[in-house]
């Protein structure tokens, strides 16, 4: 691994996991993903990694209109590195999935290096009223779906987003086999160092997060890549700042976001993105690192730059 002189700290501030029923602070509409996201780069996020929704009713959205109300105006207020998911939900087909990547060009896409069970439901507890009927079944449904990514759709995001555009990616590795599935696209060529593996805990279905888990990722990965990678982490809900600390501590770098966790402590929800950033900014200074910029990020990952992509 190559060891964080400088930390890439990342954002996601709204993904496709959280309704707007569980918590009045999530950014549903694209002016509040807007704001949220610039917020969260005036408080020292690196990355803003992104999803849309819709406008009506805060549902995930794969459409690039969506996507458009908001990256232009994210784009002009700040200089942070712009990461379009190509994940969206496990609802939407992947050319569903891809339309974003495709319209946008982006410097960064997220890639999960495999398939999962992705269980959210017990995240619908909570919830004592539901705002819009779609919110109760998409939640507890989540039970029943799988996360797809097999080896045929990955290999088409790496050729039709990242050798078309010359898109770099965030490696979403929520288990050690996609560690190895990933090796097997680094040997075929298909994406090139150095990697960003972004090592995903603490979802139902994926590594718990357990510290001895983000150990044994870091010696995979070690293992596989040697020096031409680079490692983050974050986990899911209420280890959040305990799991972005720790990779902070193991030489990595770290996300944190309302995709990932509604807290900022314990029972008590963030009010906003900004808020997380700013807190796991400090422990980042506290511990003696320093906070990468935009520019120190698009020279460590290796990025087209700002004016390569089509918004």
């Amino acid at each position: 691994m190559r060891r964080a002189k400088k930390v890439i700290l990342t954002c996601a501030p709204t993904g496709s996991i959280h309704t707007p029923s569980m918590s009045p602070y999530l950014p549903i509409t694209a002016a509040q993903i807007a704001e949220s996201a610039i917020e969260a780069a005036e408080a020292g996020a690196t990355v803003l990694h992104l999803h849309a929704r819709n406008d009506a009713d805060g549902s995930p959205s794969p459409k690039a209109a969506d996507f458009e109300r908001f990256l232009p105006r994210i784009k002009q207020s700040t200089d942070a590195v712009i990461n379009i998911s190509t994940g969206g939900s496990a609802m939407m087909s992947l050319d569903d999935r891809l339309e974003g990547a495709k319209t946008f060009k982006p410097e960064v896409c997220s890639l999960n290096m495999g398939p999962l069970i992705f269980d959210f439901s017990a995240a619908g507890k909570r919830v004592e009223t539901w705002q819009h009927p779609w919110e109760k079944e998409y939640v507890e449904s989540s039970r029943g779906r799988i996360m797809y990514n097999d080896n045929v759709y990955i290999e088409r995001i790496m050729t039709e987003v990242g050798q078309a555009f010359g898109t770099k990616f965030e490696f979403e590795c929520y288990d050690i086999g996609h560690l190895y599935n990933l090796a097997h696209f680094v040997d075929k060529g298909l994406v090139k160092a150095p990697f960003f593996i972004q090592g995903v805990f603490g979802v139902q279905g994926g590594l718990g997060a357990d510290p001895g888990n983000l150990a044994y990722m870091v010696a995979t990965a070690d293992k596989l890549f040697g020096e031409d990678y680079m490692f983050s982490a974050f986990a899911a809900g209420r280890m959040q700042m305990p799991f972005g600390t720790l990779s902070v501590i193991n030489g990595g770098h770290a996300r944190v976001g309302l995709e990932d966790s509604l807290f900022i402590g314990r029972g008590e929800l963030a009010t906003s993105n900004a808020e997380q950033v700013r807190k796991l900014r400090i422990v980042i200074e506290t511990l003696g690192y320093e906070v990468a910029t935009p520019a120190e990020a698009r020279e460590m990952l290796g990025l087209k730059g700002g004016d390569q992509v089509g918004f």
